[in-house]
Parts: C-alpha cells; sequence; structure tokens
C-alpha cells in the first residue's frame, strides 16, 4: 500500500510556509486526536499519519529531499506511526510544542490533561558520507559502518541514576511533567499547561548520578550500523536511519543518522540522472566497413555492431542498461557516442595514399537530409 503525498495529509500546497504547516498540522491533529474520538481506530492511524507528515515537512532537510524525491527520498525516515513504531506518547513528547499550553485539555471540556512526562532529552542527529560505485547504485547495496558517537551508558542503561532507589517525583511538579497555570483574561479564566521548568518534563529528579556517566546517561562510543540503500541514489540524496544518531540524555530517545550519499565517478561511464553515457572511439577503417565491439555497461560486458559508413557524432542506445529510478520500475538507458579518431602524425606513404582517396568523390561531405541535426540528438539524447 503506497504513502499518501505528506501535503496531501496536511491540506497544504508545496509553496507553504514552516508556519502554514504547523497550523495545518494543529488542524489535523485537533480533527483526529483520540480523545475527541475515543475508540476510533481510523482516525487513530489517521492521527499517526499526520504526525508522520509533519515529522518530514517541518524539517528542512527532509522537506528538501521529500520534494526532490517524494518518499523515496525520506526512505527511513517518518518513524511509521501508522505502522505502530510510534505509540501516542512518543508523538506528544516529540511534537508537544507544536499543540502549545496543551490545548486539548481545555478544548475537551477541561478533562483530565496528556500527561507529557517524558523521559530526558532527545539526541542530537548524526551525519555520515557514504560513497558508492557506479554498480552498488545501479543494483542497491547493504553498508556497514562504524560510527562513532554519544551511546547509552551500559551501567545505568542510560537513565543517569546509580540505582532504582535514587529517583525522587519532581517537587514543582508532583511527578506529572507539567505544571498548570490560570490567567485572567476578557473572555474569563484559561487554564494552560505547560512542561514542568525542573525537571524539564521527566516527572523526576536524580537524587544520586550514575558514577560512570555523571548522570548525563550516556558516554562516547562507537557502534556499527547497517545501512540499506536503495538502487538508483543520486550524489546529495539524503538517507535517514531512525534512531542511530547520538543517544538522548537520561534515557532520551536517540536522534536519527542521516546519510549523504556520494558517487565515486567511474572510470569510463558517465552520468545523468537514469541514463548513462559513453564515448566510444573507433579507427577511420572501422567507420567505413563497420565492426562488432565491446562496451562497458552497468552490467559488465555488451557487444554492439557499428554498421559501416558510421558518422562521427552518431548516438546509439542500449534501452534498460542505465540506472534505475528509486523505488520505482522505470530504468533508464545507455547512449553511445561515437567519435571517429583522426590520427595525429602520419608517415609520408599514409599522407601519400590518403592525398589519393580525397580526390574520390566519394570522400566529399554529403551529408544525407534524413540524417538528424546535432540539435536533434542532443534533444534525443536528453529526453
Amino acid at each position: 500500500m503506497s504513502k499518501k503525498d505528506y501535503y496531501e495529509v496536511l491540506g497544504v500546497g508545496k509553496t507553504a510556509t514552516a508556519d502554514e504547516i504547523k497550523k495545518a498540522y494543529r488542524k489535523v491533529a485537533m480533527q483526529f486526536h483520540p480523545d475527541r474520538n475515543p475508540g476510533d481506530k481510523a482516525s487513530e492511524e489517521k492521527f499517526k499519519e499526520a504526525a508522520e507528515s509533519y515529522e518530514i515537512l517541518s524539517d528542512t532537510d527532509k522537506k528538501a529531499q521529500y520534494d526532490r524525491y517524494g518518499h523515496a527520498g525520506v526512505s527511513g525516515s517518518g518513524r511509521g506511526f501508522g505502522g505502530g513504531g510510534m505509540n501516542m506518547e512518543d508523538i506528544f513528547s516529540q511534537f508537544g510544542d507544536v499543540f502549545g499550553d496543551d490545548v486539548f485539555s481545555s478544548f475537551f471540556g477541561g478533562g483530565k490533561a496528556r500527561s507529557s512526562k517524558g523521559r530526558g532529552v532527545r539526541g542530537n542527529n548524526l551525519r555520515v558520507k557514504i560513497k558508492l560505485t557506479f554498480e552498488e547504485i545501479a543494483k542497491g547495496v547493504s553498508k556497514q559502518i562504524k560510527v562513532k558517537k554519544h551511546v547509552s551508558c551500559s551501567t545505568c542503561g542510560g537513565n543517569g541514576a546509580k540505582d532504582k532507589g535514587s529517583f525522587h517525583n519532581c517537587s514543582t511538579c508532583g511527578g506529572i511533567g507539567q505544571v498548570k497555570r490560570v490567567t485572567n483574561t476578557f473572555m474569563g479564566q484559561m487554564q494552560t499547561v505547560t512542561t514542568c521548568p525542573t525537571c524539564n518534563g521527566e516527572g523526576t529528579t536524580i537524587t544520586n548520578k550514575c558514577t560512570t556517566c555523571k548522570g548525563d546517561g550516556r558516554g562516547y562510543g562507537e557502534e556499527t550500523v547497517s545501512i540499506n540503500i536503495p538502487a538508483g541514489v543520486q550524489e546529495g540524496m539524503q538517507l535517514s536511519v531512525p534512531n542511530k544518531g547520538n543517544a538522548g540524555e537520561r534515557g532520551g530517545s536517540p536522534g536519527d543518522l542521516i546519510v549523504l550519499i556520494e558517487e565515486e565517478p567511474h572510470k569510463e561511464l558517465q552520468r545523468d540522472g537514469i541514463h548513462v553515457a559513453y564515448e566510444l572511439y573507433i579507427s577511420f577503417p572501422d567507420a567505413i566497413f563497420g565492426k562488432h565491439v565491446e562496451v562497458p555497461t552497468l552490467d559488465g560486458k555488451a557487444k554492439i555492431k557499428i554498421p559501416n559508413g558510421t558518422q562521427g557524432g552518431k548516438i546509439f542506445r542500449l534501452k534498460g542498461k542505465g540506472f534505475p529510478a528509486v523505488n520505482s520500475y522505470q530504468r533508464g538507458d545507455q547512449l553511445i557516442l561515437i567519435n571517429v579518431w583522426t590520427p595525429q602524425h602520419l608517415s609520408s606513404e599514409e599522407k601519400s595514399q590518403l592525398e589519393k582517396l580525397n580526390e574520390s568523390s566519394n570522400f566529399k561531405p554529403n551529408p544525407d537530409k534524413s540524417e538528424k541535426s546535432f540539435l536533434d540528438k542532443m534533444r534525443e539524447l536528453f529526453s
């Protein structure tokens, strides 16, 4: 089942500003909020779908990749909200600032406020570069890379405390992670709920810190990460591996690992989007008499026939021998440009023979009117 367009989910256009995207998410989230639609699984899925859309479109880098490559450009991004990869508390923890001072607690009749209690501080994203050969890009590849980063403390398990008895409910919020505030407005009293400034929404404070990490819940280490790269990626494309960035403080969720794709130049082939180009040099006699030659492709060698009388600048096309489009059945072609090699140094005998041949009418330029012009060839090349 294909994913819906993120802009369509939020009801905004591609030119929408960050503020417009935020407001659109608030509107959709309020419409399908579980407190307003108790027991309605369809509404819950739409609520999660909106959260995934907002996660991508609110991030400048992810939005740019999505605009350029669609869902394939943010493969691995989006925490699988609809697939159960992130529960409601995770969504409120990550996007609580979008809802401001918990509008739901007053909007739905002043019932019990949803707790924003969460563990720690989310870790930062990490960026790495991966160089790929043309052959790896053509088929897709799985890479194992070692990443130096903040990792969860092995002594305390990441919570930053010496032991289970080293936690104490926050005296400011009473362990809820939120503080309520009542203000008088011209419309009457308005109750707002904000994150507790003392415990930063965690609900607890540490009385005895872990001796290894000093209460941070993490240390510096190294992790081997598996990265599955789909076929057809391009130079500059970014992929996101969820939860493989820096570990969060005191048990906070980890950041993401952002993978920047770099292409290693090929010795013989050049890339143009999903197409591959190759320049084939042939001798003057081969252009006259024709020849079978082997050319390199992404899949190895391929044999092609050079017809007799082939002109320099002729372009041959090998259908389906280019790159695949990312997450698509479309595949590019390989274009072979014929260059007739002109000798630069001739012996006296060679020069004499050519001078005689040049007197023949067959060696006078006489282009066929059916032959495509240079501009037509270029249009065909990039069509």
